[in-house]
C-alpha cells in the first residue's frame, strides 16, 4: 500500500536518453507504482506512488538518470491523495 505520492519534473537533456525505461526499470524494482511521459517542452514528467522508504530511492535513482542523460534540474512535489496507479507505465 502507497503512503507517498509525488510528481516529479526532470529537466535537462533526457529526451532520447532511455530515461522512461530507465524510470520503469526502477519503478518495478522498487515496488513503485505510477507513470512516466516526455513533455514536450523537453522535460521528463514522473508520477510516482508507495512506500516513503522506496519512494526516497527511486528519488535519488531519479536525479542521477541513465548515464547519458545530462540532469540540470529536479523538481519533486508531493500530493496527497493516490491517483490509484496499478503499475508503472510509460505514457506516448
Amino acid at each position: 500500500m502507497a503512503d507517498k505520492y509525488i510528481h516529479i519534473i526532470v529537466k535537462g537533456y533526457v529526451h532520447g536518453v532511455g530515461f522512461r525505461f530507465y524510470a520503469i526499470r526502477y519503478a518495478d524494482k522498487l515496488n513503485i507504482n505510477g507513470t512516466v511521459r516526455n513533455k514536450y517542452d523537453g522535460s521528463v514528467e514522473i508520477y510516482a506512488e508507495g512506500k516513503e522508504e522506496d519512494i526516497n530511492k527511486f528519488i535519488e535513482v531519479i536525479k542521477t538518470g541513465p548515464r547519458s542523460a545530462v540532469i540540470k534540474e529536479v523538481i519533486i512535489d508531493e500530493y496527497k491523495k493516490s491517483r490509484d496507479y496499478n503499475t508503472f507505465d510509460i505514457l506516448f
